[in-house]
């Protein structure tokens, strides 16, 4: 059941509206940010992930409007925005996207733009946005506020949810309005997340295999206190690097490639680019096997997979840091964990591991208290179970039974 402690998102999201515009909101939705087990940096070369949608997310309160004018309150910024959503529809996204002083107020405006171009007729709402994901950790904190926005304007226009096409327009907003290149996956687990399960997410075909997370263990994520920008930073060089090998080994992409096929080019390919690719065919073996693992509740098998997956994204993708290593090491020291690992892009941010229920609290005292005499640093640890996909919530005080089915966001 969803919190409505005074400050979690939700109860933050329907008082900011309130404040914001003196009545009660008609909708309520929600997008969830997710933590990536296994499969990182495989999406844009059209592999495997298996990630899961997590229960922190992002929230907003609305109210459909007339005029085609979007007013969001931001409660975690304290910052109020309005943009016209014909306006966004006659952008170019290549050309003069987005306004380079817009700041947050780009990331709603780049879904109007997406939502539009899929053909979508948008109605404006007044919106009040929270969220509890955290920024920059690697957790996806700018996907789970698209979808929250995509969500709304569902709820306000009356389309239905189709989750592989929403993603598909999500990620064109982080490709052309906001400026990265990322993959599929942040959007895809974040519209389509199953609770309780796992996604095997096979990013070439969008097709998805929900797989249960078994009882006895628990997904513990670990943030270190440290933060990376992908914009403009080292993430375009590795998409690059890829995009390379895959050329010298004639596939289209470092999915179709095998270790055999990376060794018998090793000498064609640069020595950096071999390492990018190494890692990103050994990731796609890695996810696969994971998922197999997973399934029958081997968990042991998946813990050793996540730690492999570190190594090579530490030693061959070159992605992690001295505080992705140090609370990587902390937490695999520490009681009643299987398997721990960097997630997200890199650079900073979280960790996950997987840790047997019953030594929760002893794992995450002792993997604090020993990253913070190896860093310096006071991590936080999200003790994390799978949650469902971004779509409508009730409100206070609605009849449950009304509430609208996940898969198509219906107006009240």
């Amino acid at each position: 059941m969803t919190s409505m402690a005074p400050d979690s998102p939700r109860a933050r999201a329907l008082a900011a509206f309130r404040a914001a515009y003196g009545r009660a909101p008609t909708h309520l939705v929600r997008a969830p940010g997710r933590v990536n087990l296994i499969g990182e940096h495989t999406d844009y070369n059209d592999g495997f992930v298996l990630p899961m949608a997590l229960e922190r997310a992002a929230w907003i309160a609305l109210a459909p409007r007339p005029d085609g004018v979007v007013r969001l309150a931001a409660d975690d910024l304290g910052q109020q925005g309005t943009f016209d959503v014909a306006a966004a529809r006659s952008r170019d996204a290549r050309g003069d996207a987005r306004d380079p002083h817009g700041g947050w107020l780009e990331y709603p405006r780049g879904v109007a733009w997406a939502l539009q171009d899929m053909g979508h007729t948008l109605t404006g709402f007044d919106g009040a946005l929270a969220s509890d994901v955290p920024r920059g950790a690697g957790l996806s904190s700018s996907a789970a506020v698209e979808l929250a926005v995509a969500a709304a304007f569902a709820a306000a226009s009356g389309f239905a949810w189709d989750p592989p096409a929403i993603a598909r327009a999500m990620q064109r907003v982080e490709n052309l309005w906001v400026g990265v290149q990322s993959g599929i996956m942040d959007q895809l687990i974040g519209a389509a997340g199953v609770a309780g399960h796992a996604l095997l997410i096979d990013c070439r075909d969008l097709s998805l295999r929900p797989v249960p997370l078994p009882d006895g263990v628990s997904v513990v994520v670990l943030d270190t206190d440290t933060r990376r920008t992908l914009v403009g930073s080292a993430y375009d060089d590795r998409r690059a690097a890829c995009t390379r090998a895959a050329r010298v080994l004639g596939v289209p992409a470092l999915r179709d490639a095998a270790a055999e096929d990376l060794a018998a080019a090793a000498g064609r390919l640069d020595p950096v680019d071999l390492r990018r690719a190494r890692h990103v065919i050994g990731e796609n073996a890695r996810t696969l096997e994971a998922a197999q693992a997973l399934a029958a509740g081997d968990v042991a098998r998946l813990g050793h997979l996540m730690d492999a997956s570190h190594e090579s994204l530490r030693d061959d993708y070159e992605v992690s840091s001295a505080a992705l290593d140090a609370i990587v090491a902390a937490a695999r020291a520490a009681p009643g964990c299987l398997g721990a690992r960097m997630t997200g892009a890199g650079f900073g941010g979280c960790a996950v591991a997987l840790v047997r229920h019953d030594a929760v609290d002893p794992f995450v005292a002792s993997a604090t208290v020993a990253y913070r005499a190896a860093s310096g640093h006071d991590a936080r640890a999200y003790v994390s179970t799978a949650a469902a996909g971004a779509g409508p919530e009730a409100l206070p005080g609605a009849d449950p039974a009304m509430r609208p089915a996940r898969g198509a966001i219906m107006e009240s």
